[in-house]
């Protein structure tokens, strides 16, 4: 089965009611879980649903059925429709933004064209939900509030989410890319870091052969200390 019946939840009331299908094989066909299945049979789940026959909106047939019912092993299958409803597209709005964070909006927007100009307005205006007016305003440094705007992540600020930056970011690349290549323009990429660790056979080998050693601290002595007693012994006797 590759689609799922228009009205899942209701075709497995119908099915549940009307057949004798078991609840596996009801559970595959409307894309449910068994035991939601079997809620549905104590009437614990899809109260005041009313079942879908799908014989008569030509989601099944009656042969599909009898041969399910025969068969607890067999998988039922959608039938075709014979009529094709085109996928609605839909357009993608600006994100909304909560009113709590909306007068953080204009530091995200700096933010955004200071770290990545590479962006289009229109991919600006997606991640922190804001007009092109706007940001065009605090491009040319005109907005009301222009002097105290301070530059901040969105992604610090809840505006949107790390992944969506990230991609905005690829996708702008990607662009750049293909552009540069259109007009035969070689971009010029950042530098490899050249230092790295040098193997360890070199290191070895420039490692000196012997180290000399250290000499070893001479012992402390009564003498080493406090002088030659003796000598101040025999002066104090004599």
């Amino acid at each position: 089965m590759t689609n799922a019946p228009l009205m899942p939840k209701a075709t497995a009331v119908w099915l549940v009611d009307n057949t004798s299908l078991t609840f596996d094989q009801i559970a595959e066909f409307c894309g449910l879980h068994v035991l939601e299945v079997k809620g549905i049979a104590d009437d614990d789940v899809a109260h005041g649903i009313k079942g879908m026959d799908p014989i008569s909106s030509g989601q099944l047939s009656r042969e599909e059925i009898a041969r399910a019912q025969k068969d607890s092993s067999y998988r039922l299958e959608i039938s075709e429709s014979k009529v094709s409803i085109p996928e609605i597209k839909r357009k993608r709005s600006p994100r909304y933004t909560p009113v709590s964070r909306r007068q953080d909006r204009p530091n995200a927007i700096l933010w955004l064209l200071k770290r990545h100009p590479e962006l289009k307005d229109s991919q600006v205006m997606r991640l922190v939900g804001t007009t092109k007016p706007t940001i065009e305003a605090i491009r040319e440094r005109t907005h009301w509030n222009a002097l105290n705007l301070q530059p901040m992540d969105p992604v610090t600020l809840g505006l949107c989410s790390q992944i969506d930056l990230d991609n905005a970011v690829k996708r702008a690349a990607r662009r750049l890319e293909k552009e540069a290549k259109a007009q035969g323009i070689d971009l010029i990429k950042p530098e490899e870091d050249t230092a790295s660790l040098l193997p360890a056979e070199e290191t070895m080998d420039a490692a000196p052969k012997s180290v000399a050693k250290e000499p070893e601290p001479a012992a402390v002595t009564v003498e080493s200390v406090f002088g030659d007693t003796s000598k101040d012994d025999t002066d104090a006797n004599g």
